[in-house]
């Protein structure tokens, strides 16, 4: 299990003291920061990472219950309250536990086996998630199949009926169409500049009048039919 990180909120003392030592008895949980309010907790949230958040719901001026509320994308969350009201509400807002104080370590241990469950799940959606993204293409050239990243390709070249790839490593001859090409290449990243060209929009390193300067010092023609979409994937504005 990798390590889950862990806020701690509480505006007692004596309520961050005993979190934090029940949290440094579980080796898979780490401290990120102690607060004592809601407004030093969104200074945190909004610098660092954090799987967990053990929150008191009865603060001064921003409760733990708004806190969450206010998040766009919340924690896991565990609640440590010394009230029994707030259980409806705070399980409304998905909360793996709501902990009535005083807390025993075997009950803190309870809470936080179902909170490690959800953080689970939720970083096993992330992970299967980004595993459907292909940012890589399969060129057949020197008889054989040459996977190339979509961040190592420069520029393609159209030669009649081959592309030459100038790539951040060598170029590459194969037996391809521009069309063919540009259909596979994400249109977000690469760009039509010419009937003979197709460029990665991160290579480009600047754009004079009719011609466009390559990060490896290649200059390029732009084609009038091309030149209004160049500049919208450029972000360049008419007449600057």
């Amino acid at each position: 299990m990798s390590v889950i990180k862990c806020l701690i909120i509480d505006d007692e003392p004596i309520g961050r003291e005993i979190m934090e030592n029940f949290v440094k008895e579980i080796n898979f949980l780490e401290v990120v920061a102690v607060c004592e309010d809601a407004f030093e907790a969104l200074e945190i949230l909004e610098d660092n990472q954090v799987d967990l958040l053990i929150s008191d719901i009865q603060m001064p001026k921003i409760n733990g219950l708004e806190l969450v509320r206010s998040l766009p994308s919340p924690p896991v969350i565990i609640f440590v309250t010394a009230h029994d009201q707030f259980a409806v509400n705070s399980f409304e807002l998905g909360v793996a536990d709501y902990l009535l104080k005083p807390v025993s370590f075997e009950r803190f241990l309870k809470a936080i086996n179902k909170a490690k469950l959800q953080i689970e799940m939720h970083r096993n959606v992330l992970l299967n998630s980004n595993a459907d993204i292909v940012d890589y293409i399969f060129i057949k050239a020197n008889n054989k199949l040459n996977k190339i990243g979509y961040n190592n390709i420069l520029y393609i070249e159209s030669l009649k009926d081959y592309l030459k790839l100038f790539t951040t490593d060598e170029i590459l001859i194969t037996y391809s169409s521009m069309k063919s090409i540009e259909e596979k290449l994400p249109s977000n990243q690469f760009v039509r500049i010419h009937n003979s060209y197709l460029v990665s929009i991160s290579s480009v390193k600047s754009v004079k009048g009719n011609m466009i300067e390559m990060v490896n010092g290649k200059s390029l023609p732009i084609s009038l039919t091309y030149k209004n979409k160049l500049f919208s994937a450029l972000q360049i504005m008419k007449g600057q």
